[in-house]
């Protein structure tokens, strides 16, 4: 696409703030820097907690609703869900109507979202206000990107990348502790309520200190585009996660069909498209397209690593909420530690170097919780676990996103921050979903054969049977109801959950191993990578 195309409006009308941020990205950051980054990050936070709270809340939640493993896995995959469904179709928005615009609003949406979740009624509620928070996100987050790339240049984009990757990521792993704080004194809906104070702090700093109108585009939205893009990645999610559910199965069906028709026609539209909403073309580079998925696959390891190890502890170690957010601290400490080494990284040796060293770190995690996370395993081996992925996120969070959005166009930011934010919550939604799914499986195929080894099969109810084999909380219920044989029934679901998460751990090594050899095998050495970029960058007029 042409650049003549590209409306240049921070003057006239974003005032002397727009035009002070961009005589200010011309030396490499904006006017107010530091403000404005601590800002942009703030609005993140609000997304990225409410991303992993419900997850120490899963159990109380299970309990509080008689929740089945399959309901559970929805509500945690829910916000992803909403988000990564919406945030291509809606950081396309932004780009044309304004991306502080969309701050402001998709940070205030998210106020009513938390508070619906928090009071919800019953599990279907709750589900429906994740996806509403998801959607609200997905109007925030992918701003808070676009605008580091529009504002900020050269080697200040690359620190405030990793700046905003580094909290981002340790906003994910922080959020169980702080939902455990939050539990600890309140009830489970409290952890719904934890980012209502940032919320509305974000609103009034995005209205008074984020720049209006730079660097965005006066082309006009692919509204068909986007409706199909909520098409494919939503069927995508959805069919994964209702797969292992036996009353299910059909619609995950129907839904995995919808999903590979949404792909086509999103591929076969986006190449015919005068304006596409996803450029095939800037998406294609190298550059582009393995670091998005090299983010996908890390950030996805990430979410679905918390989602079950916090399940596990609580379930299989008995922790509390509290204890559970506390043992997953170490991952966000990390994360902020590692972040700024990534950078020098990446100016050093390249994107491929600090990704598959990234790589290494969340291998060793899997492999940790797979050999050693069982029912009688010390606390340092938990913490172990949860400090390899930390550092292993950590190193590979920056180049995955700076690569994306060095490789486009500055017109193009709202794509490259979209897919950023697809690489973290497709990512997460996907392999959440994943392991959701081979949790569930594998919890119910090993109740299965526990209730059968007992020999008392015929003895006991299908309604029974049924409650034992949905979730470990069903379990958990069944056991209450018969304190004879409630040892026995608490010890084969731990067993049940082990062999579950056994599955979940396996398709961990096998995801990040995959996603090593990709990078090793496609992405540019150091000094390929730099004559690409400066190739694009060429191409693009930028």
């Amino acid at each position: 696409m042409s650049t003549h195309k590209h409306a240049h409006r921070g003057g006239a009308q974003a005032g002397s703030q727009g035009t002070g941020a961009q005589a200010g990205a011309g030396a490499g950051a904006p006017a107010r820097a530091g403000l404005v980054l601590a800002t942009l990050i703030l609005v993140a936070t609000v997304a990225n907690l409410n991303l992993s709270v419900a997850n120490i809340a899963l159990p109380s939640i299970a309990r509080a609703f008689d929740s089945s493993q399959s309901m559970l896995d929805l509500i945690a995959v829910g916000y992803s869900l909403g988000l990564a469904a919406s945030v291509l179709y809606l950081g396309a928005l932004g780009d044309r109507y304004g991306r502080k615009m969309m701050l402001v609003l998709g940070t205030t949406l998210a106020i009513p979202a938390s508070l619906l979740a928090a009071f919800a009624p019953s599990d279907s509620v709750l589900l429906i206000a994740r996806v509403v928070g998801g959607l609200a996100a997905g109007m925030a987050f992918p701003t808070t990107l676009a605008l580091i790339t529009a504002l900020w240049d050269g080697p200040a984009r690359v620190k405030a990348i990793a700046l905003w990757s580094a909290v981002g990521g340790a906003m994910a792993a922080l959020g169980p502790l702080a939902a455990g704080l939050m539990m600890s004194v309140w009830w489970w809906g409290s952890v719904f309520l934890l980012t209502l104070p940032l919320a509305v702090l974000a609103v009034v700093l995005s209205l008074r200190l984020v720049p209006a109108h730079v660097n965005e585009t006066s082309e006009r939205v692919d509204h068909l585009g986007g409706g199909l893009s909520v098409i494919m990645v939503g069927a995508t999610v959805l069919a994964i996660n209702l797969v292992t559910s036996p009353n299910m199965r059909s619609a995950a069906l129907v839904l995995g069909v919808v999903a590979v028709a949404g792909v086509v026609a999103f591929a076969w539209r986006q190449k015919r498209a005068p304006n596409p909403l996803y450029d095939l073309h800037v998406a294609a580079r190298r550059v582009f397209w393995v670091a998005a998925c090299a983010g996908i696959i890390v950030f996805g390891s990430l979410m679905a690593a918390v989602f079950v190890g916090q399940q596990f502890v609580q379930n299989v170690l008995g922790y509390s909420p509290l204890e559970a957010g506390l043992i997953a601290l170490p991952a966000a400490v990390f994360m902020i530690l590692i972040a700024p080494r990534s950078a020098t990284l990446v100016d050093r040796y390249g994107a491929r170097v600090t990704l598959l060293l990234g790589y290494l770190f969340c291998f060793l995690a899997f492999l940790t919780m797979l050999l050693l996370w069982r029912e009688s395993v010390g606390v340092w081996a938990v913490l172990l676990g949860f400090s390899l992925m930390g550092v292993g996120v950590a190193l590979a969070g920056t180049p995955a996103s700076h690569s994306l959005t060095g490789s486009v166009p500055v017109r193009r930011a709202g794509m490259a921050s979209a897919t950023a934010d697809l690489q973290r919550d497709l990512g997460g939604a996907v392999m959440q979903s994943v392991f959701g799914a081979l949790l569930t499986a594998g919890y119910a195929s090993a109740m299965a054969a526990s209730i059968a080894s007992t020999g008392k099969a015929s003895q006991i109810s299908d309604d029974t049977q049924a409650q034992l084999t949905k979730s470990y909380a069903g379990a958990e219920e069944v056991a209450a109801g018969f304190p004879k044989y409630a040892d026995q029934i608490i010890e084969a679901a731990r067993s049940a959950f082990l062999h579950g998460d056994l599955w979940a751990y396996s398709a961990g090594l096998i995801a990040v191993a995959a996603g090593a050899l990709i990078v090793f095998f496609l992405f540019p050495r150091h000094d390929e990578e730099l004559k690409l970029l400066a190739a694009y960058r060429k191409e693009d007029g930028d």
